[in-house]
Order: C-alpha cells, then sequence, then structure tokens
C-alpha cells in the first residue's frame, strides 16, 4: 500500500454519492480512507494531526486529489483539506 506523506490521505473512492443540484459549483464525492499521513508540519515544529482516520468513510471535494493507480486499485491522495467531512454510520 501507498504511505502518504504530510497531511496527505489515501482515499478509495465509493460508488454513489451526496445529491446536490445543478446549479452546485462543486459535486462533493465519497471515499473510504485507506491511509493517513503524519500530518501537516506548522512553524513552530509540531506536528498537527490529521483529522481522519484509516476506514473513516468520508466527502471530499470533487476536484480535489490525484487519481492513481496502486496494486491494480484506483486510489485518490487527497490533501486533508479537501475533506469537506465525515459520514456517521
Amino acid at each position: 500500500m501507498l504511505k502518504p506523506l504530510g497531511d496527505r490521505i489515501v482515499v478509495k473512492a465509493l460508488s454513489g454519492g451526496i445529491f446536490l443540484p445543478d446549479t452546485a459549483k462543486e459535486k462533493p464525492q465519497q471515499g473510504e480512507v485507506l491511509a493517513v499521513g503524519p500530518g501537516k508540519m506548522l512553524d513552530t515544529g509540531k506536528i498537527s494531526a490529521v483529522d481522519v482516520q484509516v476506514g473513516d468513510k468520508i466527502v471530499y471535494s470533487k476536484y480535489g486529489g490525484t487519481e492513481i493507480k496502486v496494486g491494480g486499485e484506483d486510489v485518490i491522495i487527497l490533501r486533508a483539506d479537501d475533506v469537506l467531512g465525515i459520514l456517521n454510520s
């Protein structure tokens, strides 16, 4: 599996999504977190942890991240800032 750096996370896109009217500029997507980086390095030298954990189902910005293929599986690498929320089960 791919180990993300900094405040990046690796997400597997889930089918389906949240319905928004056509007038919305961005339509969020849903995914499951597969891996989480250690966090963002602050100016003070401390690391700010990422708010999501492996296994969380999240909603993320449609146009955020980079799609790649790892081990035959399509995944998306996102910055923590691209995560809009965590879905409750």
